[in-house]
């Protein structure tokens, strides 16, 4: 049986909206799926914001018609680079091809993720990976699951043994961001076990959601980049600040999501 939007006129709960949210992400990544395989060419900048540019449009024709009939009050967020507060009320806060780069180049990292936001706290996320069929959801404080299975942080103590990672936030970063991401990934390299440095950002969150990595940290960001892990990995358990141990907010210069027994000592890493 294929999956369908349900049309009611009954308010649906956060429950249901997940649900709807999930069959919209799916429909999106099955669309990009079916671009890619090639190694897409390009020669220029411009050339290459338009294949990017082609990507988005593919998906976002499936999402915002699916996203906007099942809440058609809520907002829109135009630009996926956007970060910082939004306005009162409800938003749909959109990445319609995360890691849009890899697929471009014909690398498996990337996915669709639509976060459902609340008067600037997530509520609820689905993130879809059309190459593996894995769906990862969380509903603020109901767990974060994948295909249904719930996620748990990782219980390692000590950041020695840990995998961590990072990710860059955008080609075009301001110097000083890039020296401060240079030097985070050095002190890690001290400290961790091993580093990883890859975009996009959300499928390292994803990682530490599942307990299949430790830590994540990000200086600067997007909304879309961030909100969809940071619900998963607090609805499974890990904790999430900024790089100096403070509490994360769209708009922090940074964002540190860890497994609970090596917060502390990432803060101390990353502060330092």
């Amino acid at each position: 049986m294929s999956e369908t939007l349900q049309s009611t006129d009954v308010p649906a709960s956060d429950a249901d909206l997940l649900g709807q949210t999930v069959i919209a992400v799916r429909a999106a990544g099955s669309a990009l799926r079916e671009r890619f395989g090639e190694v897409v060419r390009y020669r220029t900048r411009e050339e290459l914001m338009r294949a990017l540019a082609a990507n988005d449009d593919t998906a976002l024709d499936i999402l915002r018609p699916h996203l906007t009939r099942i809440r058609p009050d809520a907002g829109w967020v135009e630009e996926e680079l956007d970060g910082g507060a939004l306005p009162p009320g409800e938003w749909w806060v959109v990445d319609p091809a995360e890691g849009n780069v890899n697929h471009l180049r014909a690398l498996p990292e990337w996915a669709v993720t639509a976060t459902l936001v609340r008067n600037n706290q997530p509520v609820l996320t689905a993130v879809h990976l059309p190459l593996t069929g894995e769906t990862y959801t969380a509903l603020t404080g109901a767990g974060a699951h994948l295909d249904g299975r719930p996620l748990h942080v990782s219980r390692t103590t000590d950041l020695g043994l840990s995998i961590v990672a990072t990710s860059q936030a955008r080609p075009d970063e301001d110097e000083n961001v890039v020296r401060r991401v240079g030097s985070s990934i050095t002190a890690m390299l001290f400290d961790a076990l091993v580093v990883r440095t890859a975009v996009p950002a959300t499928l390292h969150l994803l990682n530490v959601a599942a307990g299949r990595i430790e830590a994540f940290w990000q200086f600067a960001g997007a909304r879309a980049d961030l909100l969809p892990g940071a619900l998963l990995v607090t609805e499974a358990g890990g904790q999430i600040s900024d790089t100096e141990g403070r509490p994360w907010t769209p708009q922090s210069g940074s964002l540190l999501a860890a497994a609970p027994g090596v917060h502390a000592a990432a803060v101390a890493t990353l502060s330092r």
